[in-house]
Parts: C-alpha cells; sequence; structure tokens
C-alpha cells in the first residue's frame, strides 16, 4: 500500500491548529455579540471572501451533480457546528466544551467508515478510542468546575455529528474538486441567508451593546480562520490522509484548546495537561501506525 504524503499530516496539524481557536475565540466574540450575529457573521464574512476569492481567480461554478453534496456539507460545518457550539458555550465554559468536542475525531472516523466504506485495521479503533477517552476524562475533570449543564452538552454532542459529517462529504468532495472549491462554495451557497440574517440578527439582537476590541477580535478570527481559511488546510490533509486516518490528527485539537482558554481566557489548566498531552500524543502515533485496509 503507498504511504500517505507527509505533506497531509502538515495540513491537517495546520487545520487542526486553526480550529482549535475557536471555542476561546467565540467565547470572546460573546462579549459583544449574541450567538445568531456570530454564526450568520461570520458565515456572511466567510462568503463575501470566498466570492472574491472565486471572481478574482475567475472559478467556474462546479458541476450541477456536486451541489446537493455541497449543501450537505455546508450545513454541517458552516451552519450546524458554529451554531450550536456558539448557543452552548453561553450556557458552559469554554474548556468544558472541549470535553464532547474530544469526541470528534471518532465520530468523523466512524462517518468514514459507515458512509464511504473506509477500512482500518483494528488497531487504528484501539488508538482513536484510547485517544477520545484520554481527551474526555481529562477535560471532564478541567473543565467540570463550574458544573454541567445537560442542555450545552447535548448541543455540543450534536455540533460534534453535524462538524464529521460535514468532514466527511467534504473530504470526499475533494476527489472531484480542489480542497479549497469546497468550502469556498459551500459558504457562498448560504451567503443571501447569512448576510441577511447576520444584519438581522445585530439589529435586533445586539442593539446597544459595545464593541470590545477583544470581541471584536474573536468575530474577525472565527470568520476568516475557523470558517473559511482552516479549511483549506484541513480538507487537503483529509484528501491527502483519508478521513479515517486524517480525522485523528484532531485528537489533539482538545489539549490545544485548553491551553488557549488559559492563554487568552484565563481559564486554570491543571498539572496533569504535560501527561496527557504526551497519552494523546501516544494514541495519534498508534492511529497513524495502524494501516488502511483495501
Amino acid at each position: 500500500m503507498t504511504r500517505p504524503p507527509r505533506s497531509g499530516y502538515i495540513f491537517a496539524l495546520i487545520g487542526t491548529t486553526v480550529f482549535s481557536f475557536t471555542l476561546p475565540m467565540v467565547k470572546l466574540a460573546l462579549v459583544s455579540f449574541g450567538p445568531w450575529t456570530i454564526t450568520l457573521g461570520r458565515m456572511a464574512i466567510a462568503g463575501l471572501t470566498a466570492l472574491t476569492v472565486v471572481l478574482v481567480t475567475k472559478t467556474p461554478l462546479p458541476d450541477r451533480q456536486y451541489w446537493k453534496r455541497i449543501f450537505f456539507t455546508a450545513l454541517g460545518i458552516s451552519f450546524g457546528f458554529p451554531i450550536l457550539t456558539t448557543i452552548a458555550l453561553q450556557r458552559t465554559t469554554s474548556a468544558h466544551g472541549a470535553v464532547i468536542i474530544a469526541s470528534l475525531p471518532l465520530v468523523t472516523a466512524s462517518m468514514a467508515v459507515i458512509r464511504h466504506k473506509e477500512r482500518v485495521t483494528p488497531l487504528f479503533w484501539v488508538g482513536a478510542i484510547l485517544g477520545a477517552a484520554v481527551l474526555a476524562v481529562y477535560a471532564w475533570l478541567h473543565g467540570g468546575s463550574e458544573g454541567v449543564d445537560p442542555l450545552a452538552d447535548l448541543m455540543l454532542l450534536g455540533a460534534v455529528f453535524a462538524s464529521a459529517f460535514g468532514y466527511a462529504e467534504g473530504a470526499a468532495l475533494t476527489k472531484v474538486m480542489p480542497n479549497w472549491h469546497v468550502v469556498t462554495w459551500c459558504v457562498i451557497m448560504f451567503l443571501p441567508i447569512s448576510v441577511i440574517g447576520a444584519i438581522t440578527a445585530h439589529i435586533h439582537g445586539d442593539a446597544g451593546k459595545p464593541v470590545v476590541a477583544s470581541a471584536l477580535f474573536g468575530f474577525l478570527f472565527t470568520s476568516f480562520g475557523s470558517m473559511y481559511l482552516g479549511f483549506f488546510a484541513w480538507y487537503r490533509g483529509l484528501a491527502d490522509l483519508g478521513v479515517a486516518r486524517g480525522s485523528q490528527v484532531q485528537l489533539i485539537q482538545p489539549m490545544m484548546t485548553l491551553l488557549w482558554s488559559s492563554v487568552i481566557l484565563g481559564e486554570v489548566i491543571s498539572s496533569g495537561t504535560v501527561l496527557a498531552a504526551l497519552a494523546v500524543l501516544s494514541c495519534v502515533v498508534l492511529t497513524q501506525k495502524a494501516r488502511h485496509l483495501y
């Protein structure tokens, strides 16, 4: 079997790093903006950016047969995950959000196996399950100090499944179009709704709220980074590695999110962080050594 290119790991890691900032940045943005303004606003900004890119590069429209798959990909990554996590973060901390998000690589791999018939060895599943378990236990102990909100956890779980579905669908599309085209057409497809919705949400939901610099920075980061540019690298990584294998690079994302939550939001991280990080990295290595079966 051909060994996956090393560049795939690099691109997947870049995408993971960008996404690891999402929860802390959303928490910052919530100081000045409501959840619908953040969700629809970042979609609108990403969509306008993507439209500019398409016009400048004279990128042709995708074939008609792919628009349905683009639509479902967009529902997961551009709408489902952002709105569910943003609403959840009104009720819980960024660190606690990592509890549920820790299961994303495992759910993504499962989506790939079920929907796209990717085959993996038992060793792959051992590494994936162990990695998710280590992250869940560590993040739960770290993030649960402010109490558990069942509704927030339910929304985060829904966000995980929405994102995993979008990852799997989007990665499949990279086989028939360039990786950056996938997210570009996703945000353009929802542009009319996102622009009108963002303006309406801001007028009726955020009127009178002072816009502080940190909140604006968080909002813009999620717009350009989390919603658009991060997917350039992420889908390239998934295309090179395969969804099941590439998704496991994201096992380190919750650990990174906890670090940014500490640095940016001032949340306290326990002394077990280093040991947990080493355990997670060991699981990542295990999943990457597991060969695909064809």
